[in-house]
């Protein structure tokens, strides 16, 4: 019987931060909770990546997750708007590790994979697998929310993967090691 677990999962955001919450014990998930963290009425960005550091503690404390996926930022034109997005995803990743909880970062494209099977999938075509998969009965007003959740699930997914072997320096060295998989 495989142990209970809770994952944390983040879309991180310096307007918006969506959070979800799944509870797994075996092969099936179930959505906790998920919603949203306002931040656009803090003028000042300092003010705001404080704000992500106590919500974050506080849904820490709340739900007792076993581990964080946080969705990592993506590359855009506007330099300053990354730099922004990774502080408030620094601010949540120091919320998980004040907490010594482990921390798993998963790329959009990755995310939008595992949950619909298309890495260049909308925000809406997440949302309704989302809703499927796990039994939502209303999806909520703002889809970061559901951005949250899908990083928690991408999560789960990827910790049911077998592990990777290590790589090989050569061809030579893996058949070396694997001589039962010549034919």
């Amino acid at each position: 019987m495989e142990q209970e677990r809770i994952i944390l999962g983040i879309d991180p955001g310096t307007t918006m931060m969506g959070y979800g919450l799944i509870q797994s014990s075996g092969k099936r998930p179930f959505m906790l909770a998920l919603g949203v963290i306002e931040l656009s009425k803090f003028s000042n960005h300092y003010l705001k990546l404080k704000r992500i550091f106590e919500r974050t503690l506080h849904l820490i404390d709340q739900y007792h997750p076993d581990e964080i996926a946080i969705e990592a930022p993506f590359y855009g034109k506007n330099v300053q708007s990354m730099l922004k997005l990774g502080r408030a995803q620094g601010v949540a990743m120091a919320a998980g590790l004040y907490r010594a909880l482990p921390i798993f970062e998963y790329a959009p494209l990755t995310i939008k994979l595992a949950i619909t099977g298309q890495g260049k999938a909308s925000k809406e075509q997440v949302a309704h697998m989302l809703q499927k998969i796990l039994s939502i009965p209303e999806l909520p007003g703002n889809l970061d929310a559901t951005d949250g959740l899908a990083a928690a699930l991408c999560h789960f997914y990827q910790a049911g993967l077998p592990e990777k072997e290590s790589n090989y320096k050569n061809w030579k060295e893996f058949i070396s090691k694997n001589p039962d998989r010549i034919k």
